[in-house]
């Protein structure tokens, strides 16, 4: 299985909970923000329009089922993950961050690593090797 990396913390690394702290009904809505980096709001805001947008029945149905099947969060699960991540980026203005250099610096090293590792692949798939091991895998 592979991980997804989002800063210093892969996606493997977390764990899906209902975060019945901030939520509103039952928390899943914020514990799908928690899991996914995101903000509260917009995860509901999502939700909401899906609703709306013709999927009321299947957005219900989700709900429900992954409030009966999701475990209650831990208290300091999202202390943990936020301690393991190397970007602080302030999502409300009273909240502690990083300064807007060290944000901008943080963020131009991991555009610099993904450029790279996005050369490293383009150079595969153009690559001789790439082709041979497509063939042989179609056999």
């Amino acid at each position: 299985m592979q991980s997804r990396q989002i800063g210093d913390v892969t996606m493997s690394n977390r764990e899906l909970y209902r975060d019945t702290a901030n939520g509103k009904i039952s928390g899943v809505c914020a514990g799908i923000a928690n899991y996914f980096g995101a903000e509260v709001w917009l995860i509901r805001i999502l939700v909401i329009s899906a609703a709306l947008l013709g999927g009321s029945f299947l957005v219900l149905l989700a709900y429900v089922a992954m409030t009966l099947m999701l475990e209650k969060q831990p208290s300091n699960y999202v202390e943990t993950l936020k301690a393991k991540q190397e970007h602080k980026l302030k999502s409300k203005p009273w909240q502690q961050g990083q300064t807007a250099n060290a944000l901008l610096g943080t963020l131009e090293k991991d555009f610099d690593n993904m450029e790279t590792k996005l050369r490293d692949m383009e150079a595969y798939v153009t690559s001789d090797a790439y082709k041979v091991n497509r063939e042989f895998s179609k056999l």
